[in-house]
């Protein structure tokens, strides 16, 4: 796999960085773009992000993974959501110009899937994937997100571990009830990090090919032309 177009994006606080790993089909141009921010314990070379990056495009799917200003910058803590999603949205014309008229979905891993949740319609979005979506702090159930996963008006796939403490499968799927356009994977044995457990069905890189599978069927069904 050849490595990534690297192209940086100025924002209010400081520069953002997109990771572009191109189509490479026979049909040479892409036939939709996904755009994947990253959580807030990393950048986006998590496992997950990789795994996409390196699998879809071979489909006929541009993946472009966006590296918050804080992470090029060096640091460790993110800074709060409201910055996030401007720094994400500071990168929207620069995705746009490599989509074109490409269909364009959104999506990340934790903190990156509530970004795109939240920021979805304002990107033109035609769906969004959550990557392990912390629906609540581990032991705080009562903290929900389950708006920011139900904002979105286009269709959603949210992959989630069984054994996620940020929210499981299950209370994902609870919080999604009468929401027929949230559809929930469950990613048996899995944690926060999409890491499978020894006595789980799937080893981890069954698992993450499991993951780019099921993105790409749900590409081809809420982002294909036609």
């Amino acid at each position: 796999m050849p490595p990534p177009d690297e192209i940086t994006v100025p924002t209010e606080t400081g520069p953002g960085r997109l990771l572009v790993s191109r189509a490479s089909s026979p049909a040479g141009s892409p036939w939709a773009v996904l755009w994947l921010g990253h959580g807030a314990g990393g950048g986006a070379g998590s496992r997950d992000l990789a795994a996409l990056a390196a699998g879809l495009p071979r489909h006929g799917v541009t993946v472009v993974r966006h590296e918050q200003p804080w992470v090029v910058a060096g640091k460790r803590i993110a800074p709060r959501p409201a910055a996030l999603d401007a720094a994400w949205l500071a990168a929207a014309p620069a995705v746009a110009e490599l989509a074109g008229a490409t269909p364009l979905v959104v999506g990340g891993r934790s903190a990156g899937a509530r970004v795109a949740c939240r920021t979805a319609g304002a990107v033109g979005a035609a769906a969004v994937l959550c990557l392990a979506f912390p629906l609540h702090p581990p032991g705080r159930p009562e903290r929900s997100r389950s708006e920011e996963l139900l904002t979105p008006r286009v269709p959603v796939l949210a992959v989630q571990g069984t054994r996620d403490p940020f929210g499981s499968a299950a209370e994902l799927r609870a919080a999604a009830h009468g929401a027929p356009a949230v559809e929930v994977l469950p990613v048996e044995g899995a944690d926060h990090g999409l890491r499978t457990a020894r006595p789980a069905a799937l080893g981890q890189e069954e698992t993450l090919e499991r993951v780019t599978a099921e993105t790409l069927r749900f590409l081809r069904t809420a982002a294909a032309p036609g």
